[in-house]
C-alpha cells in the first residue's frame, strides 16, 4: 500500500504539472485509484480467511492488520513522497514533513483502513454463502431407481416366499400357488398357451 500511495502521489504531480487546469479531476482520479486497490485486496483477504476459517470464531483478526497497514503506509508514504518532492522536480505539495508524518498519514490511514475494512465483511460474507450453498447441494440424498417388473424373477420370488406369521403359508405355498388348484394339491396340467396357433391353410 505504501507503493501504491507513493506511485499514485508521483503520476498525479506530473499529470497536474501537464494539464493544470484537470487538478481536479486528476485528484479525484487518484483518490479513486488508491481506495480501489485496497477494497480488491482487503476482499481477497476476506474470501481467503474465511475459506480457511470456516468457523466465525476461527477467523484472523484482519482488522488489527489493516490497521497496521493503513499506519504503516500512511508514515512511509508521507516520508517517500517528501523526500522525492525535496530531490526532484516533481511537485508532489509543499508540505512540510511534520505534515506528512501526521495529518497526511493520518488522511492515508483512513484512505486504506475504511475501504479494507468494508472489502472484508464483503468478502466474508461471499465465502460464506458459497460453503453454506455447496453444503446444503451435498446434503441431498439420491433418489433410488425403482426395480425394474419382470427383472430377476428368482430374485423377485425369494423376496415375496417370506412366511406369514398369521396365515401359515408363504407367497408360494398360499391358496394362489400351482398346487390350490386341484383336490389332490397337484398341480393343473392346464395348457399355457393364451392363444391358439395359427395355421396356414391347405391349398
Amino acid at each position: 500500500m505504501t507503493f501504491v500511495h507513493v506511485v499514485t502521489r508521483v503520476v498525479l504531480g506530473v499529470a497536474i504539472a501537464a494539464w493544470p487546469l484537470h487538478g481536479s479531476l486528476l485528484r479525484w482520479v487518484g483518490l479513486a485509484v488508491v481506495v480501489l486497490v485496497a477494497l480488491l485486496w482487503a476482499g481477497l483477504d476476506g474470501i481467503r480467511d474465511a475459506r480457511a476459517h470456516p468457523s466465525e470464531r476461527e477467523e484472523t483478526d484482519l482488522t488489527m492488520t489493516w490497521l497496521k497497514a493503513g499506519a504503516v503506509a500512511g508514515l512511509l508514504s508521507g516520508a517517500v513522497s517528501w523526500l522525492i518532492g525535496t530531490v526532484s522536480d516533481i511537485s508532489l505539495g509543499e508540505n512540510s514533513l511534520f505534515f506528512e508524518l501526521t495529518s497526511g498519514a493520518a488522511f492515508t490511514l483512513l484512505l486504506v483502513f475504511v475501504p479494507a475494512m468494508l472489502a472484508v465483511a464483503v468478502g466474508r460474507f461471499i465465502a460464506h454463502r458459497d460453503t453454506r450453498k455447496n453444503d446444503s447441494e451435498g446434503d441431498r440424498t439420491p433418489v433410488e431407481a425403482p426395480v425394474a417388473v419382470g427383472v430377476g424373477a428368482a430374485g423377485a420370488t425369494e423376496a415375496w416366499s417370506n412366511t406369514d406369521g398369521d396365515a401359515g403359508y408363504g407367497f408360494a405355498e398360499g391358496p394362489y400357488s400351482d398346487g390350490a388348484g386341484s383336490p389332490d394339491g397337484q398341480a393343473d396340467d392346464a395348457p399355457t398357451e393364451v392363444f391358439r396357433a395359427v395355421e396356414r391353410p391347405k391349398e
